[in-house]
């Protein structure tokens, strides 16, 4: 109850001011880029896709040191990237603050280079922000979590520039959606939904 009382805490301050700057990128058309690796793609995928305000996920691979990474080579671990998710949104209808409240409260940011069974370095959890604001506000929001207490552990989040950005093989987009019935969705993925869901019911698409 207690850990459940300071997350609730937590959300208001997320959601506390909402008129931040927003992200430069993709400005023309009044859309922002938001980049996290919080463990396997096809959970993180089917998690943020389905956030209102959201416009579009894709899979792919960030903060290695091996030009176009193949997921082959990746979950060997020797190419360095993590596992991430790139999401365009709307900032005037979901915020980078609110983007960042779902991605602690689905994962978590105090195992090293793991989610659940998902071992490796390509598990990693990281926030790739895209200008100084998003820095901010991921470094922000870690430090009152930690003053808060909500993690009995240390939070090991990787709070990096974005350098590269790779897209991953065509058949890792909409994963989830595709193959409902695999066993890894049906045993990892759902679980995850349907917390995410429960909490975040009112944020999500009609």
């Amino acid at each position: 109850m207690k850990n459940k009382i300071k997350f609730i805490l937590l959300l208001a301050f997320l959601s506390f001011n909402l008129n931040a700057q927003q992200n430069t990128e993709n400005m023309d058309n009044n859309l922002a880029l938001a980049t996290f690796g919080n463990g396997c793609f096809w959970c993180t995928e089917a998690i943020f896709q389905r956030l209102n305000g959201v416009e579009n996920v894709v899979p792919g691979y960030a903060g290695g040191n091996t030009e176009n990474p193949t997921y082959y080579e990746v979950v060997t671990g020797f190419t360095g990237h993590a596992e991430v998710i790139q999401i365009t949104y709307d900032p005037k209808v979901i915020t980078y603050r609110e983007l960042l409240g779902v991605f602690f409260y689905t994962h978590d940011p105090t195992t090293l280079n793991r989610q659940g069974n998902d071992i490796g370095t390509q598990y990693r959890s990281a926030i790739y922000y895209h200008d100084k604001d998003q820095r901010n506000d991921a470094k922000t929001i870690i430090k009152q979590l930690e003053l808060e207490k909500v993690y009995e552990d240390k939070i090991v989040t990787e709070v990096t520039r974005l350098d590269k950005f790779y897209l991953a093989e065509n058949y890792h987009n909409d994963y989830y959606n595709n193959n409902k019935n695999e066993g890894y969705c049906r045993a990892v993925i759902n679980p995850k939904l349907d917390k995410f869901v429960k909490k975040y019911k009112s944020k999500l698409k009609e």
